[in-house]
């Protein structure tokens, strides 16, 4: 992993996690992979997909692996995942939310020109986009310097991914680089590649995993809308 060097302009680049950051999927996701496992596999798992943070390369290849079975080439998994995630968009449209706070804060800082955000998540992008598209969330993020499940199997490895986007799109690097997210391995992805975290406890993680795992500012969730402005504003 090349761990990135940032010394751009005046431009802060904000990296969302999506599930259980920015919405609550309701339990879709884990149907998502459970009927990708099927269309492949020809037989239901016998449990859910281990996610936490996990991209969707490292949450397919367990999958098969708990399950006794050799994973199908990625090509075939991508596939079988786009396939199920416009499946249950619906599903998503209907049962998932926004959490708290999360649009009051994409579209403050998305009136900030000194700030790009993005998303760095282990979904594939067409599920990425179609999860935030669901909720109206994708007009206040610059999706193409994200990083996505297909990039990578492990997070940490994502982050150069979407810093060389930005690079290749914008020119230059930025000046830092904040990620936020609800997972150890979210805390994680930032310590082994320089980047700042901005950690919040509204997944199955509580604010002392995250804390322990590394994180200096855990959020409990977003709903104070100021304060977590004025911590992502002390990156720029």
């Amino acid at each position: 992993m090349v761990v990135p060097t940032y010394h751009g302009g005046v431009t802060l680049f904000v990296l969302w996690d999506v599930d259980h950051t920015l919405i609550d999927n309701a339990g879709v996701s884990k149907l998502i992979y459970a009927s990708a496992f099927q269309s492949l596999a020809g037989r239901s798992p016998s449990a859910a997909a281990p996610t936490e943070g996990r991209t969707d390369r490292a949450i397919m290849r367990t999958y098969f692996e708990t399950e006794g079975l050799d994973a199908p080439p990625w090509p075939a998994v991508q596939a079988a995942l786009m396939e199920a995630g416009i499946a249950h968009r619906a599903n998503l449209a209907r049962s998932g939310s926004v959490l708290p706070g999360v649009q009051d804060v994409l579209e403050k800082l998305a009136t900030d020109c000194r700030i790009v955000q993005s998303v760095l998540t282990g979904n594939i992008r067409p599920n990425a986009e179609l999860k935030l598209g669901a909720f109206g969330l994708d007009r206040l993020l610059e999706l193409d310097v994200g990083a996505y499940g297909a990039d990578a199997e492990h997070r940490p490895d994502l982050v150069p991914v979407a810093v060389a986007r930005f690079e290749g799109l914008r020119g230059e690097l930025p000046s830092a680089v904040v990620l936020i997210g609800d997972t150890p391995r979210d805390v994680e992805a930032a310590n082994e590649t320089g980047a700042s975290i901005l950690a919040v406890a509204t997944g199955v993680h509580k604010a002392e995993d995250l804390e322990s795992a590394g994180a200096d500012i855990v959020f409990d969730n977003l709903a104070d809308v100021d304060a977590v402005l004025t911590v992502i504003g002390a990156f720029v």
